[in-house]
Parts: structure tokens; sequence; C-alpha cells
């Protein structure tokens, strides 16, 4: 018969077995964190309906706005478009570390011209701003033609496509259609970046393809004003709500400054009718329409843009200044630039 297991024999047992944890003790979290989860493509884009709602009065505000800066375009001349796109391109490059001022623009997308001090890249990259907003693709029917990026055809294979990058994007933008146009362009401008859409932290395309969505359900307006007038509405961070609230600000100012500039191009085109009627030929008039559709006009531009002599168009541009609609701003003897006058 065995005998009795002694309380000494079970303390013996239970040390031999030092190597297990004890009934109450947790071992140690030795792994590394996980990757965080990134939020799904349905709770971003109800952050983002919850943001549009609580700031319902604001946005009806803005697209009212908007809808009729989008009919006076439609009903006005045709260099009402180009010239705001111009102010917008220029203003633009201020805000993205280009400063192309206004008149090396006018020149380089009418004639291609650049001083020794220009950076070409620069004006190149402009240029492409201005063709964008004054048409082409729409962004969301095909982004890689709007922004002239395509995949290489040989792509190292740890190198992520662009078409992975841009589909991932269109796709969230493509199920956040239940927002107001003016609320998914401010989303996928925020969104770029992340998407690793943008280029050496370039703001510049993301904010021309959120100025063509915005404005997508117009037929006068090409684009919405987000530069003009400061481009407040480009600049913070925050969640939804604050950056929300900031692009409806800023649009709502470009908006204005967009409306004013066209109330002083209009009053100045029926002045100058009224008083270059007394001149004959067609330089006059043709060179009145380069002006209401360029914010700067030199010689050498005018004599491109209308066809007209070189004389004909200094003698026009001479004229007009004797009698108070245009000045010239450049103070020198070479690359003369006039713009209207207030």
């Amino acid at each position: 018969m065995p005998s009795a297991t002694t309380q000494s024999d079970e303390d013996t047992a239970d040390e031999a077995l030092w190597f297990l944890p004890g009934p109450m003790e947790e071992e140690p979290d030795y792994l590394l964190p996980g990757p965080r989860a990134e939020p799904s493509e349905t709770s971003v884009i109800n952050d983002w309906a919850k943001a549009e709602g609580g700031h319902a009065a604001r946005l009806a505000r803005v697209a009212g706005r908007l809808g009729a800066l989008d009919d006076r375009l439609g009903r006005g001349a045709e260099g009402w478009r180009h010239r705001l796109a111009l102010i917008e391109a220029a203003d633009l490059s201020w805000f993205a570390g280009d400063r192309v001022s206004t008149d090396r623009l006018a020149l380089w997308v009418s004639m291609r011209l650049s001083g020794v001090q220009d950076d070409t890249n620069s004006l190149a990259r402009i240029g492409w701003v201005v063709r964008r907003l004054t048409g082409g693709a729409a962004p969301m029917v095909d982004l890689a033609a709007f922004l002239d990026r395509r995949d290489p055809e040989n792509i190292e294979d740890s190198a992520e496509r662009f078409e992975d990058r841009a589909g991932g994007w269109q796709g969230v933008m493509a199920a956040a259609t239940g927002l107001h146009p003016i609320t998914r362009a401010c989303l996928g401008f925020h969104l770029w970046n992340l998407a690793g859409l943008g280029q050496y932290g370039d703001q510049i395309e993301s904010a021309v393809t959120a100025s063509r969505i915005a404005a997508s359900e117009g037929n006068g307006a090409v684009f919405a004003p987000l530069a003009m007038g400061g481009a407040g509405g480009l600049r913070g961070s925050g969640l939804p709500p604050e950056r929300l609230a900031r692009w409806l600000d800023g649009m709502d100012n470009a908006i204005l400054t967009a409306m004013r500039h066209l109330d002083s191009v209009e009053a100045w085109n029926a002045r100058a009718a009224g008083v270059m009627s007394r001149l004959s030929g067609r330089t006059p008039t043709v060179l009145r329409s380069v002006l209401t559709g360029w914010p700067l006009v030199s010689a050498p531009m005018a004599e491109t843009l209308t066809g007209a002599s070189r004389a004909a168009v200094q003698r026009n541009l001479a004229w007009m200044e004797e009698h108070g609609l245009v000045r010239e701003v450049t103070q020198q003897g070479r690359f003369r630039m006039w713009r209207i006058t207030d």
C-alpha cells in the first residue's frame, strides 16, 4: 500500500516546476505595437457628412455665390474665364512657393517668353495650372490625363504605381458622391497627400483638382476660385469640421474677390467701347478684347494675339493710354506691360 504524500514532498515538486508562471502571474508583453488601424472609407465619409451638416448654412451661402459667378461667366465674354484663370494661377504659385508674377506668367502663356531670372520649371508648372483652369479633361473622369502623369512601362517591383495610388483616392471620392461638390473638393484636397499623390509636398495639383471638382456642376465657371484673396482655405489642419469651415471661408472670400474683379472689367469695357467708338479698323476692337482677357499685356503679346502689326498695336496702346483707358505698369524701356485702368 503506497504511503501518503507528505507536505514536504509537495513543496519539493512545486519548486522543481519553477519555470511555470504562478496562477495569478501574467507574462510580460515584449511584442512591438502593431500598425495603427486606418479609419475606414465609410467612417471618413461619415465624418465629412457630419461636418457638412454642421456648416449647412455657410455651405449654402458659398454655393449660392459660386452659382452667381457661374451664371455671370456663362453670360460674359470668353476672356473673363481666361483672365480669372491667370490671376488664380499666379496666386496659387505664391501659395506653393513658386512666386510667379502675373506679368511673367502672361508672357510665358502667350509667347513662351521667360527672363534670365525666371525658373522655367516653375513657369511650366503654373502654365499647366492655367490650362487646367480653362479646360481639359475632368479630374474624376481621367485623373492621369488631367495631371499629365502616367506610370512608365518599366517600373521597379518595389515602387508603388501611380494608378494604384490614384485608384484609392478616386475610390473614396466616388463613394462620397452624396456630399456637396464643394465639400467633396475639400475632402479630396485633404486626402491628396495621404493617398500618396503629392509630389515633394507640392499642393498645386491638389488645389487645381479640388477647384475643378467644386465647380463640376456649373456651366459657366470652369473652376471655383480658391487662392484669390489669400488662399486661406488651403491652409490649416484639424478635424473635418475645422477644415471645412476654413475651406468655406476661404472660397467665399475668393469668389467675392473674383466678382469684384469682373465688376471692374465689365465697367471698363463699357467705358472703353464708348471712348474708342471714334476709332476705325478692327485693331481697336480686338485689342480691347485682349485687354479684358489678360491682366497685363505687352506690345509683342498684343501683336501675337490680335494679328495686327506692331506699329498698329503700339499706336492704339499709346492712344488708349493718352485717353486714360490703360496705364503702363513696368516703367521701363523694354518689356513694357499695360493694364486697364480702374
